[in-house]
């Protein structure tokens, strides 16, 4: 387990914990609609998902002292790269600083198990999101420096609505 801080404890999230996962998830995407990244009805994962993403061991979350999760960070294995698949902070709890502790635990995780480096899909105009993952070493790759996978979420993500002016592919190497 990881301490952020004196109120927080980092550690993997369980199954009783993800419907709030799915909670954070769709008011964190409050956030993102306030800031013109997405429009829409709000979509979390399915618990399905959150068990997958628990069972490879890539599904962190950030607990108050009472066991509340606040913030996650789910993770897949693609090919030979950690796939930052979702990371949500309550709004309540947003810029704290818990967001980037909980990153750098899962990419911690990637580095440790031999990956390549990790991967990302965001929003490029939201100050909170290509600036934020910036500062953690990501950079945006298009072309041929961009992970086939990258490539195949960035797709999806437009099929699915998402303004294609708005979405870049992020890359860390480890």
């Amino acid at each position: 387990m990881k301490n952020p801080g004196p109120d927080m404890t980092i550690s993997p999230a369980q199954p009783e914990h993800f419907a709030a996962l799915r909670a954070i998830e769709l008011a964190a995407f409050e956030t993102l609609r306030e800031a013109g990244a997405v429009t829409g009805q709000a979509v979390a994962n399915s618990l399905k998902d959150f068990a997958d993403f628990s069972r490879d061991g890539l599904l962190l979350a950030a607990f108050t002292p009472d066991s509340t999760p606040v913030e996650f960070v789910a993770g897949v294995v693609e090919n030979r790269w950690l796939h930052i698949a979702e990371i949500d902070v309550h709004p309540d709890w947003q810029r704290r600083g818990i967001g980037r502790v909980l990153m750098q635990a899962l990419l911690s995780t990637g580095q440790q198990r031999g990956l390549a480096g990790a991967t990302l899909t965001t929003d490029n105009m939201a100050a909170f999101n290509a600036k934020f993952y910036a500062t953690l070493g990501f950079e945006v790759v298009e072309g041929e420096s961009c992970p086939l996978h990258l490539r195949s979420q960035k797709e999806e993500e437009v099929e699915k609505g998402f303004d294609p002016a708005r979405r870049v592919g992020m890359r860390l190497d480890f």
